[in-house]
């Protein structure tokens, strides 16, 4: 079990909570637990309390990633590339969530095989992004995470902040 947390700690990218407030969108980093652990992601989310919609992005290694809308009855959960369950425990968490088992697949396979999403695809359609354009995101394999996410913010209308918050960051 040791090598899987030594493999988390190698995560890059990055996690941001996305507020949706009166005068327009807030986005804040999220610390770097959030990509090891989608129980932390959630816990973060959870804790900002805010009137408005909230909602978390994480890009995991430019590899894949989750939107998290935290809510009462548990998180709706949208992870872009199931596939990646087979490599990451967090999406393997995801999955785990949705009571969808881990893909069959030899780790050395996961290349050759198309990735799909898993998940509600209409997570944020309430606040613009209908689930017919988030699978069109979603379903662009020729996209890397972080250019997928910013289609989303583009949508949405938050890419000026998410771009300020990822120079912050170094990202």
């Amino acid at each position: 079990m040791g090598s899987a947390a030594d493999h988390t700690s190698d995560i890059d990218g990055y996690a941001v909570a996305v507020v949706r407030e009166e005068t327009g969108w807030k986005v804040t980093p999220l610390s770097g637990g959030a990509l090891d652990s989608l129980q932390e992601a959630e816990q973060q989310l959870r804790e900002l309390r805010a009137a408005g919609a909230v909602f978390g992005l994480l890009n995991v290694d430019d590899e894949f990633f989750i939107v998290i809308r935290p809510s009462p009855s548990g998180a709706r959960l949208l992870l872009s590339d199931a596939t990646a369950a087979v490599d990451y425990d967090i999406a393997e968490d995801v999955l785990e969530r949705l009571h969808i088992d881990v893909p069959d697949l030899d780790p050395d396979d996961v290349d050759d095989v198309d990735p799909w999403e898993e998940g509600d695809v209409a997570v944020l359609a309430d606040l613009g992004l209908p689930d017919g354009v988030m699978s069109i995101i979603v379903g662009d394999t020729d996209l890397y995470a972080d250019e997928q996410l910013g289609m989303i913010a583009a949508r949405l209308g938050f890419a000026d902040e998410l771009s300020g918050v990822l120079d912050d960051l170094g990202d």
